[in-house]
């Protein structure tokens, strides 16, 4: 499937999860401080290998783990002091205890990259400037995944479209 030509969509199917991994590398490259990167799909769709790459491509000092019990992890990186901050939204009732995470001391902080997992969940807290990822398992194959990325605002937009680029050559 080809990328599709919006300035605030993109869709594509990935093959393998070594694809997805590969992926993230790409994006995690680009994500400047500020960056919001919010990740949905069901349970194995991608979403941790997704986001393990976006932080080896970010420049994480650490490989990311699943946040799922401790909810938010943080990474720093050799080579400025932005860090980056997994969240895990899994295991939240709603909007009201994910903000009980502090998720608002961090999030569109030019200091911080925020990628979050289950974003969903708490959608009333994700700033209007965000990038969205929704993974979702393809039809037929056990190990493709249809991935669809949706800009919201100029900032990640201009993320999204240097992504296509750099990912694609489009």
């Amino acid at each position: 499937m080809a990328p599709i030509l919006d300035p605030h969509t993109l869709e594509f199917v990935s093959r393998n999860p070594t694809q997805t991994h590969r992926l993230g590398v790409r994006l995690g490259a680009l994500l400047p401080g500020g960056a919001v990167v919010c990740l949905e799909g069901p349970l194995g769709a991608g979403k941790t290998r997704f986001a393990q790459g976006i932080g080896r491509g970010w420049g994480a000092e650490q490989t990311l783990i699943s946040p799922t019990f401790v909810l938010v992890r943080e990474y720093d990186r050799a080579e400025d002091d932005v860090r980056l901050y997994h969240v895990d939204l899994y295991r939240i009732s709603g909007a009201e205890e994910a903000f009980g995470l502090g998720l608002d001391d961090f999030l569109g902080d030019e200091r911080a990259v925020c990628l979050i997992e289950w974003a969903e969940r708490a959608r009333s807290l994700i700033p209007p400037e965000h990038l969205w990822v929704r993974l979702a398992f393809a039809d037929g194959d056990p190990l493709r995944r249809i991935i669809n990325f949706t800009a919201q605002g100029e900032r990640h937009a201009a993320l999204l479209r240097r992504f296509r680029r750099e990912a694609f050559g489009v």
